[in-house]
């Protein structure tokens, strides 16, 4: 089983990073303000390997959904590298930073961010529509076409028991079927790994059982790597792997010490 590495000497190689789904090395976040500086953290070393599932859990305020935002390409780090899908992050342009994350990464997060004006379907639509940007240099893919695009969206739909709410808004949605459609919209485009920030945080417990099971499903069918930041130690245990980012530091926890 994978394990959270030494940070070696060398820089990682490319063959190296392209093994990983994502590879952090060294990775460091320091927030400035003023003469303040405040670390939250400083020579954290991660691989996420393909179709694995990987739990980060630890106190509020340690830093978790920071890391898991530099992982995702949604903020950049003070120190250290991040690779997403071979890829380094920091040698990317903004836009190609974007394209790679549309491409590559699906995320879910607390709160749905569904957006309000559109239907499920479009919701869940809307990222394999804005798919076709090059990652790094060379001439644009074709962008699919709404035609082309809706049959992946319906599916994905009705496999979390959305068939019936296709059409309806998020403001129509019950707090469970919300994070279902954010869930499917995660993983329109097929990527390679879906990040989830407290992905049922937000909901009762039998409600957040069935949306948590629901993204195990997921990812078993369509083996897409799964990185989930939670506070709920039943759930953690659940994945292959369990970190606890403490005082700094990421370390791996034996399910029987979660």
């Amino acid at each position: 089983m994978p394990t959270v590495t030494p940070r070696p000497d060398t820089g990682v190689t490319a063959a190296k990073a392209a093994d990983s789904v994502i590879r952090a090395e060294g990775l460091g976040k320091t927030y400035r303000e003023g003469k303040l500086n405040t670390p939250v953290f400083a020579g954290l070393d991660l691989d996420v390997y393909p179709g694995e599932t990987v739990a980060i859990i630890g106190a509020s305020g340690a830093g978790k959904s920071t890391l898991l935002h530099l992982l995702g390409g949604l903020d950049v780090p003070t120190s250290g590298e991040v690779y997403v899908d071979g890829h380094r992050m920091s040698a990317l342009s903004d836009r190609a930073r974007g394209a790679l994350r549309n491409r590559a990464l699906g995320f879910v997060y607390q709160f749905h961010h569904l957006l309000p004006e559109f239907t499920a379907l479009e919701n869940v639509m809307l990222p394999a529509l804005l798919a076709g940007q090059p990652v790094g240099g060379g001439s644009h893919a074709k962008a699919p076409t709404v035609a082309e695009v809706e049959p992946k969206a319906r599916a994905l739909l009705e496999s979390v028991g959305l068939g019936h709410r296709l059409q309806h808004k998020p403001g129509e949605l019950s707090g469970g079927e919300r994070q279902r459609a954010a869930v499917a919209r995660a993983l329109v485009n097929q990527p390679a790994c879906v990040l989830g920030d407290e992905p049922t945080g937000n909901l009762d417990d039998r409600t957040a059982g069935t949306v948590f099971d629901l993204m195990l499903d997921l990812n078993r069918a369509q083996r897409t790597s799964l990185v989930l930041v939670t506070h709920d130690r039943d759930l953690a245990r659940r994945l292959d792997r369990v970190l606890e980012l403490h005082e700094g530091k990421l370390r791996e926890m034996a399910p029987s010490a979660v």
